[in-house]
């Protein structure tokens, strides 16, 4: 349930594991609705268990206040790019192949609701 920054770790992971992977575009450290989703539902001990045993987890931050190595903020605006991402947060599900699957953003409810979500956009395979 850890998040990794790099991109191309996770499409290892991903493909050696067969898991989906989770990818969370967010503006940690100005976007409210961010801070919100991070807070309501990736924070819980809900989302930690069910991501644990089934996801790869993304985080693609975009953020104002705290410096990131000019390398990460290259890849992370060329997965921006890549994935047409225009708000935050947006969170991208891909397969365990790398194909997307759908689309997150926040949403009221918390964990449950966010995750009964992420459970229709993976499908019965659950995103393998």
């Amino acid at each position: 349930g850890s998040w990794l920054e790099d991109y191309g770790l996770a499409q290892e992971l991903a493909a050696q594991m067969k898991r989906p992977i989770l990818l969370d575009f967010t503006g940690s450290d100005w976007c409210t609705w961010c801070v919100k989703l991070d807070t309501e539902v990736f924070s819980t001990d809900a989302f930690k268990k069910a991501a644990t045993d089934g996801m790869i987890l993304v985080k693609v931050d975009f953020p104002k206040k705290k410096p990131l190595p000019d390398e990460q903020k290259q890849r992370n605006e060329a997965l921006r790019s890549q994935f047409g991402v225009n708000g935050f947060p947006t969170v991208v599900i891909l397969d365990s192949a790398g194909t997307k699957l759908g689309e997150l953003g926040y949403m009221e409810g918390g964990p449950t609701a966010f995750l009964a979500k992420l459970k229709e956009v993976l499908g019965p395979r659950g995103g393998r």
